[in-house]
């Protein structure tokens, strides 16, 4: 994906004191802090470089689609 600067994004976002835990959330593409020739997402008031690993979607609706599929729990009760 190739992403503008001042372009807002959504994100799954794992929260880090409770692994099961995530969340899709909006985020900000931003020059990176330290290296200028590289973008960052702003969340939760913080930097956070990009990398290949990352759940980055343009639309709501994109991750929320794969946010259903991977922690879609209701199908295993």
């Amino acid at each position: 994906m190739d992403f503008k600067l001042g372009e807002t994004v959504y994100v799954i976002y794992r929260n880090p004191h409770a692994a099961i835990v995530a969340n899709i959330l909006s985020a900000e593409i931003v020059q990176h802090p330290i290296n200028e020739n590289e973008f960052a997402l702003f969340l939760h008031d913080s930097y956070h470089p990009l990398s290949d690993d990352d759940a980055v979607f343009s639309s709501f609706d994109e991750a929320e689609r794969l946010y259903n599929e991977l922690f879609d729990y209701g199908q295993y009760h």
